[in-house]
């Protein structure tokens, strides 16, 4: 139940009565009308710029329209009154009544309360995560990881029909030093003394198993081959061994994806679609020969005057077209990136979401331009950028990992701090903004600990709720019995805003899936767990407002259903992040 969806409806239906009426023009744009909560709340329960958007259109000055509109809007049912503030804004009023059949719907459809069809079943593939398989993934990673993740579950609880994928970049010259590396500690595990690690390769004590691996598979032999014949051996082997690791990190993230895409297959195989899918460009004109100019800025010598093979990026938006061929007649990453999306596109994704690292920014353009092309402007891809995180401990930076050999791994951290703070801190804080985490401080028991002060909402809501069951030994256990409560008895204020808060919850996804801001998710959660915790507190002063009257059966039903529509919202809120409703706090 939208109630901010219903009464925009009730709007555009005001609206539709002033056209057939005459008063205003036919073919108005409705889709700008929005309802929302006033930026004060003594102004009303609901507000709505209709008049202000529509004015314009209609021909008439948007007060006008706005006392026109407001006329309509009083003969709706549960509207007490109806106001025109300002230039044409308009604020509404509802009954007591209304209130309750919102937390009536919350008890009655439980978890899915909030649920949307805004989606209405689209495919949508979310990219993220896409790490090199060329080591532990790192805390960078994880906020990436988490918020890909929780930006999926968002959409699909906003009704799309979601893909989780990860693109595995097995092919390029990272991979081949990976072998390299992983060569060295195979030599090592044969006995020899391989000294220093060299400048170029990668240094981390996690390729010792790798290395480990291919002596117990291959003893000696693969010493006696080339590197042209061991190098995809150990490249493989490799691979594989990174692969499984950054599987069990991502498990212990709570993260689990529906297709591992692997980059190299785009181009070995029986086809090879980097190449198919320049033919198909190059067949609609959007892939050419010629040259570039030399780059604004860039040194002389860094740049080679040749004929390659480009794509026309400027077409769609982009600054410049770009190579898809190396001078080696090898492909560009960029070929690469096309072709995969291409084959997203071949699977019937029109809708794509990629979540890349804030330093891929200067990507983004060319790759929208390649997505446009390749699915003759049916397809869009957003893109969007995570932020570094800079890890500290009580305030002081934290050290390098000694396994890895450069930075903090994903799992030293979730293993310190624990799966549930990680997601929710890294969806504390907008994806575009720079994140300081520090594990001392989300491990606190605290107000200030978000996530404790959360988790912690939905524990004191499951102690009232047993507690109740001790003082009034029948009562029932499920919340929908609830439901028919004499729920009219909710009329303090903090019960108000408690029940204000729980019906904002639907409009609220719907704001978070369409904007790609699973951070609204955390912020809604922090704000109604204070608001809850404000009104306990309130209780312990007056006791006519603790949640367990003993001598009034029928308000501390109503008030024990207020409590079961606070623990269910904050529930299916934590299960979009990830994050466990805990029913008791340790």
């Amino acid at each position: 139940m939208n109630v901010y969806a219903i009464f925009a409806d009730h709007v555009r239906e005001a609206v539709a009565a002033l056209v057939a009426e005459g008063i205003i023009a036919k073919d108005l744009d409705l889709a700008r009308v929005v309802v929302e909560p006033p930026r004060d709340a003594s102004h009303g329960d609901l507000a709505t710029n209709a008049a202000m958007v529509l004015a314009k259109d209609a021909g008439l000055k948007p007060r006008d329209l706005a006392e026109r509109i407001a006329g309509k809007l009083r003969a709706v049912a549960g509207v007490t009154k109806v106001d025109v503030a300002g230039p044409g804004f308009i604020n509404i009023a509802l009954d007591g009544s209304f209130w309750p059949v919102v937390l009536a719907a919350v008890l009655t459809q439980g978890l899915d309360f909030g649920r949307s069809p805004l989606g209405a079943g689209e495919k949508v593939n979310v990219e993220y995560v896409s790490a090199n398989p060329t080591g532990p993934m790192h805390v960078g990673h994880c906020r990436g990881a988490v918020f890909g993740d929780a930006l999926a579950s968002l959409m699909d609880f906003a009704g799309f029909a979601v893909t989780k994928e990860y693109y595995i970049n097995d092919a390029g010259a990272q991979v081949d030093v990976l072998a390299r590396s992983a060569f060295l500690r195979y030599r090592e595990a044969l006995g020899e003394d391989i000294g220093e690690i060299p400048e170029g390769l990668y240094p981390g004590d996690y390729l010792v198993p790798v290395g480990q691996k291919l002596a117990a598979a291959h003893g000696p032999t693969l010493k006696e081959k080339s590197e042209a014949e061991w190098l995809p051996l150990v490249r493989a082997e490799a691979i594989a061994t990174m692969m499984v690791a950054i599987r069990e990190d991502l498990a212990a993230l709570g993260i689990a994806f529906d297709v591992f895409f692997s980059e190299r297959s785009l181009s070995t195989g029986a086809v090879d679609r980097v190449g198919a899918a320049i033919e198909a460009l190059r067949a609609s004109g959007e892939v050419y020969e010629g040259r570039l100019p030399p780059p604004k800025g860039a040194p002389i010598e860094d740049w080679e005057d040749r004929k390659q093979t480009l794509f026309r990026s400027t077409d769609f938006g982009d600054d410049v077209d770009r190579p898809l061929k190396k001078s080696d007649g090898s492909y560009t990453y960029f070929a690469g990136d096309i072709a995969y999306h291409k084959d997203k596109v071949d699977r019937g994704f029109l809708k794509m979401i990629d979540v890349w690292g804030a330093d891929h920014g200067g990507y983004v353009k060319r790759m929208q331009a390649a997505v446009k092309a390749v699915s003759g402007g049916r397809a869009s891809l957003d893109v969007e950028l995570i932020q570094l995180v800079r890890l500290f401990r009580a305030g002081e930076p934290v050290r390098m990992s000694k396994r890895s050999g450069s930075f903090v791994t994903l799992r030293e951290v979730v293993d310190e701090v624990g799966r549930d703070a990680v997601r929710f801190m890294m969806l504390f804080r907008k994806n575009d903004a720079p994140l300081d985490f520090d594990l001392a401080k989300v491990i606190e028991q605290s107000r200030e600990n978000p996530v404790f002060y959360v988790q912690y909402a939905h524990a004191r809501a499951k102690s009232i709720l047993r507690k109740a069951t001790e003082e009034f030994a029948d009562l029932p256990q499920e919340a929908v019995s609830f439901a028919t409560a004499q729920l009219g008895r909710l009329d303090d204020e903090g019960e108000i805003t408690l029940l204000r808060r729980l019906a904002s919850w639907p409009r609220l996804v719907e704001q978070a899936a369409g904007a790609r801001e699973p951070h609204r998710i955390s912020f809604f959660l922090h704000e109604l767990a204070s608001e809850f915790h404000g009104q306990w507190n309130r209780g312990k002063d007056l006791p006519h407002l603790r949640f367990i009257i003993e001598n009034d059966r029928e308000l501390t039903s109503a008030r024990l259903a207020l409590v079961h529509g606070v623990a269910t919202v904050l529930a299916s809120g934590l299960k979009v992040l990830g994050v466990t409703a805990v029913d008791e706090m340790k």
